[in-house]
């Protein structure tokens, strides 16, 4: 797969991401059990709109997909520390975090391979990855 077109999606993905959590914050904070949290998934949108817009612009921007590594782990740090009252919530934050851990994964892979120089730095990862 060719890293560029891997960080175009990603960066075309944080621009959805963040418009859905700048236009539903709401609505997630309330299935979260993070009642009262909406103005930080708002926050958070501004982010994932802003990072998303900035890929697309340079998307063989190493530093630029990192901060959405950096990104990934605080919405996990923050989904982690949610007081989920009810199992449905529970349920949810689990399912969120296995999403944000997964996209989280693709992340690393595209940073790791826009910060190499060589390929020689990169014999771990599978040959579809140069």
């Amino acid at each position: 797969m060719n890293v560029i077109r891997l960080s175009r999606f990603l960066g075309w993905f944080s621009i959805g991401l963040g418009a859905m959590q700048i236009l539903c914050g709401r609505t997630l904070a309330r299935k979260l059990g993070m009642t009262g949290r909406t103005k930080l998934f708002r926050a958070f949108g501004v982010r994932e709109v802003t990072n998303g817009l900035a890929i697309l612009a340079n998307p063989g921007s190493a530093p630029l997909l990192w901060a959405r590594v950096a990104g990934d782990a605080l919405d996990m740090a923050t989904l982690a520390g949610t007081p989920s009252f009810g199992r449905r919530e529970r349920a949810t934050v689990k399912i969120a975090l296995a999403a944000v851990a997964g996209v989280a994964l693709l992340d690393i892979l595209c940073a790791t391979r826009l910060s190499t120089e060589s390929n020689r730095d990169l014999e771990y990862l599978p040959p579809y990855w140069d």
